[in-house]
């Protein structure tokens, strides 16, 4: 049954050829952490980090990295965040001045700390519209954690929730290929970001440069240009595996296979990405009556999945299908001010909306959806749920074969504005298939199913402010 899923992801996306045991499944954020630590310990050649920001207090992490690079006087390190991210506290403590120092110690030879900034976003657009919300136009939102010959596709970013309390995903995959692939998209995302250059004469403790050796223009000074030279650059990596085949297979017998996804939109014209089109074309394969013995859990902490994708959740043939998404008390906006702490019940009434097509399509019976909770955000031992993928089981069986995992949450704004990668894994390794189960069914731990009877408790119930609240977000691009 998995051969009419490769025949047609073929066509979609570039693939890897392994074994299921090159693929390690992390369960917890301390684990998280505690193995990049070691990994970047170990490092030999190189580092790189790509991710939407690093804490600006992460000194402990900080350190982790000065260590590796002074035992080892080869090894390199280049680090991709996001500029309006990173820079948004300045000239206060910010991503940017955390990690200017390691250029100040260990020279432009061996560090490079990048930050790209979206071309959504220039000229009195971005001269009058405040921080934080300007966010809303675009971010580098990958997360790509690679050592030497390894790469941790995540959902993480690095900072302390993430690391102790932020329950994500997180897949370490052993094999050179995979990771050349992934440090050849964050290689050439780099070049086409701003530079961060140590400044400690001025109170932020650094700049943001645009080498001339950048392979484009600067998306601040012509936008268009630089997404002309983006397409002509990333077009072809996100298409090839490698320059002359579109697979690449491991030595000796293998069981997976891997499709590298990367939804890189705002800088790709025509659109060539991958992650969206190939859901698609999974949810499609679904819809088969051939499959109606399946069954998928799809997962966001925040659920409000693109347009075309809630149809062909609900148009599969496959029974006992779960969603789990975070419960309002395990959001990551849960107790914030503003309009930012209205979202938890705005996300309520999306996950309500679901329920409601859902029974609309006569699915109430095979499709279910789970609210994840772990204590109460900001409490004592209260946790936040990030997690987001897919898995999907075949021909009755509990285990899966099919997984994706990545930094997308599946949004409108995940395949417009942000930059996104992932993995898809097609197995028949069984000890993969395990794996993954353990995966999928460690995270519905903590997750109790909700139907439409919980929504309609006065706590659940949603006023006006909610709504404007939702259209406000929505109209500048952001959360949602």
């Amino acid at each position: 049954m998995v051969a009419a899923f490769t025949s047609e992801l073929d066509r979609i996306a570039p693939k890897f050829e392994i074994q299921g045991s090159q693929i390690h499944i992390l369960r917890t954020p301390s684990e998280f952490y505690e193995t990049l630590k070691s990994k970047i310990l170990a490092a030999e050649r190189h580092i790189f980090l790509s991710t939407l920001y690093i804490g600006k207090t992460e000194h402990e992490f900080i350190s982790t990295l000065q260590a590796a690079l002074r035992a080892k006087p080869h090894l390199k390190l280049s680090i991709l965040t996001d500029a309006l991210r990173g820079t948004r506290e300045s000239p206060d403590p910010s991503c940017a001045s955390l990690l200017a120092p390691l250029v100040a110690e260990f020279g432009t030879e061996r560090v490079e700390i990048r930050m790209y900034h979206t071309p959504n976003l220039t000229g009195l657009r971005k001269k009058h519209i405040p921080r934080r919300i300007n966010e809303g136009w675009g971010l580098q939102h990958m997360k790509l954690y690679g050592v030497d010959d390894e790469v941790i596709i995540s959902g993480a970013n690095l900072s302390t929730d993430y690391f102790t309390n932020r329950q994500d995903r997180y897949h370490v995959f052993s094999s050179k290929e995979i990771t050349e692939y992934f440090f050849n998209i964050h290689n050439a995302v780099s070049k086409l970001s701003f530079l961060v250059i140590p400044e400690k004469q001025i109170p932020a403790g650094y700049t943001l440069d645009w080498p001339s050796t950048n392979l484009a223009p600067s998306p601040l000074s012509d936008p268009t240009k630089y997404i002309t030279r983006s397409t002509s650059i990333l077009a072809p990596l996100v298409q090839s595996a490698s320059p002359d085949s579109k697979s690449i297979v491991s030595k000796g017998k293998t069981n997976t296979t891997v499709y590298p996804l990367s939804q890189l939109t705002p800088l790709l014209e025509p659109d060539t990405s991958t992650e969206l089109p190939l859901i698609q074309s999974i949810l499609r394969t679904l819809s088969q009556p051939a499959y109606n013995n399946s069954s998928w859990t799809f997962t966001a902490g925040y659920f409000n999945p693109h347009p075309s994708l809630t149809p062909l959740l609900l148009s599969t043939a496959s029974s006992n299908n779960t969603v789990i998404t975070a419960s309002p008390f395990a959001n990551g906006f849960y107790g914030s001010k503003g309009v930012s702490g209205l979202l938890p019940a705005a996300y309520t009434l999306l996950s309500r909306r679901f329920l409601e097509a859902a029974a609309k399509a006569n699915r109430t019976n095979d499709i279910s959806l789970r609210e994840w909770r772990r204590g109460t955000v900001g409490e004592k031992d209260g946790w936040t749920y990030h997690a987001k993928g897919m898995w999907v089981s075949l021909n009755g069986e509990k285990e899966p074969s099919i997984s994706i995992v990545g930094s997308s949450n599946y949004t409108k704004r995940s395949y417009g504005l942000d930059l996104e990668v992932g993995t898809c894994i097609v197995t028949k390794d069984e000890g993969l298939k395990a794996r993954l189960r353990e995966e999928r069914d460690g995270l519905q731990d903590h997750a109790r199913v909700v139907g439409m009877d919980e929504f309609v408790k006065m706590e659940r119930r949603v006023g006006i402010n909610v709504r404007i609240a939702m259209w406000i977000v929505q109209m500048v691009g952001g959360a949602l």
